[in-house]
C-alpha cells in the first residue's frame, strides 16, 4: 500500500483527459490482481475482464489448460497444452514482464498467471492473436477474436437424457427472475432419476438472494452453505475479527434425488458460491475443473467527482470446511485433456448413474 501511495499519487499530474483517469484507477486495481476488483468503466483502451481460454505459467513457459469449451461454436485445433509463443507478434513472457503494474510483485506464480491470463483477455482497442505451438509440435495462429460464441436467450436451458433432467444456467444468476424460472423447471423434473446442474456458464456471477434460491430447494432443513470473515476497527480501537455462517433455508417441495454440479474457469462469483454450498451440505456431487476464483465478496463504491464507481472485496468467504472458497478445487476432478467432447458433462453423467444404482 505504500508502494501505491508513493508511485500512483505521484502519476496524478501527469493525467491530461478523462482516459488517462480511468486508466489510471484501473491500472492501480490491477495491482490487486483479482477480477472482482474492478472499475465500473471501460475504455478502448482498458483490458476486459477474461478470456475464453485460461492460461498456466510452468517452468517459465504459458500454456492453455482450459478452453472454454460449453460456449465457442467453431474451434476445430485442440489447443489444449499448447505453448503460447507470442501474443500480438511480442514474446508472450515480455509481455508479462512489461505489463502495467507498479507495485505487485511479478516473480510471484500467484501475480504472474493473473497477469498471463489478463494479457490473453487483451485490450479492447488490440487484436488478440497468439502464436502457439500444439502438442505435435506444429505453430498455429489462433484469433481469439474470430471465435463464435454460443448465445442463449433464455435464463436456462434444460433437457432429459435416459432418465437424467440436466439445467444449464445461462449466465443469469445475477437475475432474480431466474428463482421462479429455475421453480418451473425443477418441478418438471420431479420424476427423473437424478439431476445435473451446468454452472460453467456463469462468469458473470450473481448475487446471494438468487443463489439461496435455487439451493434451498435441494434440503430440508437449515443448513449452513458458506462463512464470512472480515475484521472490523472504529475509533481508533483494536482490529476484531467478525465472522459468521451463512445458511440456506429450505424453499417450496424439495428435490431429494441424486444431484451432480458441473464447474469450470468460468464458473464465477455466486456460481462458486452454491457449487461449495451444495458440498458443504453433503447434498451434490462437484465435477469439473477450478473455478474462476474471484475473492471473496464485492461491493460497490463511487468516487466523490467521478461519474464512475469500482468493486472492492469486504469480506473473506470460506467453504465451512475453513478453506478460503478460491482454493476450492472439485472433488471429482476432470483436467480437460479434448475439445472434441465435453469430459466435464461425461463424468458426471457417469457419476450420476452410479449414484442412481
Amino acid at each position: 500500500m505504500n508502494c501505491i501511495e508513493e508511485k500512483y499519487v505521484a502519476k496524478i499530474d501527469t493525467l491530461k483527459n478523462q482516459a488517462d483517469v480511468i486508466l489510471f484507477f484501473e491500472y492501480l486495481l490491477n495491482e490487486f490482481y483479482d477480477s472482482h476488483i474492478s472499475l465500473s468503466t471501460n475504455i478502448r483502451e482498458s483490458y476486459r475482464l477474461s478470456a475464453p481460454i485460461y492460461i498456466e505459467l510452468k517452468n517459465g513457459k504459458a500454456f492453455i489448460k482450459n478452453v472454454w469449451q460449453t460456449q465457442i461454436d467453431n474451434l476445430d485445433e485442440n489447443i489444449l497444452g499448447a505453448e503460447i509463443l507470442k501474443f500480438n507478434g511480442v514474446d508472450f513472457i515480455k509481455k508479462i514482464d512489461d505489463f502495467p503494474s507498479i507495485c505487485n510483485d511479478k516473480t510471484l506464480p500467484e501475480v504472474r498467471n493473473w497477469i498471463a491470463n489478463k494479457i490473453v483477455s487483451g485490450k479492447y482497442s488490440e487484436p488478440r492473436l497468439l502464436s502457439l505451438k500444439v502438442e505435435d509440435g506444429q505453430n498455429v495462429q489462433l484469433d481469439l477474436d474470430k471465435l463464435n460464441f454460443k448465445k442463449e436467450s433464455e435464463l436456462l436451458s434444460y433437457r432429459i437424457e435416459n432418465g437424467i433432467g440436466i439445467i444449464r444456467i445461462n449466465n443469469s444468476l445475477g437475475n432474480n427472475q431466474l428463482i421462479s424460472e429455475f421453480d418451473k423447471t425443477l418441478d418438471s423434473l420431479f420424476y427423473t432419476k437424478g439431476l445435473i446442474i451446468d454452472l460453467r456458464n456463469t462468469n458473470n456471477g450473481g448475487n446471494t438472494y438468487v443463489g439461496k434460491g435455487i439451493m434451498g430447494r435441494f434440503t430440508d432443513k437449515e443448513l449452513p452453505y458458506q462463512k464470512h470473515m472480515y475484521v472490523e476497527s472504529y475509533d481508533n480501537q483494536p482490529k476484531i475479527v467478525r465472522s459468521w455462517f451463512e445458511h440456506v433455508s429450505p424453499r417450496g417441495n424439495q428435490y431429494q434425488k441424486p444431484v451432480i454440479i458441473l464447474v469450470g474457469r468460468w464458473t464465477g462469483s455466486m456460481g462458486e458460491g452454491i457449487a461449495i454450498g451444495f458440498d458443504a451440505m453433503e447434498r451434490a456431487e462437484i465435477v469439473g475443473t477450478e473455478m474462476k476464483r474471484l475473492a471473496g465478496s464485492d461491493f460497490d463504491f463511487r468516487f466523490e467527482n467521478q461519474g464512475f464507481g469500482y468493486k472492492l472485496i469486504l469480506q473473506k468467504l470460506y467453504h465451512i470446511n475453513g478453506n478460503p472458497r478460491e482454493l476450492y478445487v472439485p472433488t471429482n476432478y476432470v483436467k480437460q485433456s479434448t475439445i472434441k467432447k465435453d469430459e466435464v458433462l461425461e463424468k458426471g453423467t457417469e457419476l450420476i448413474n452410479k449414484m442412481v444404482k
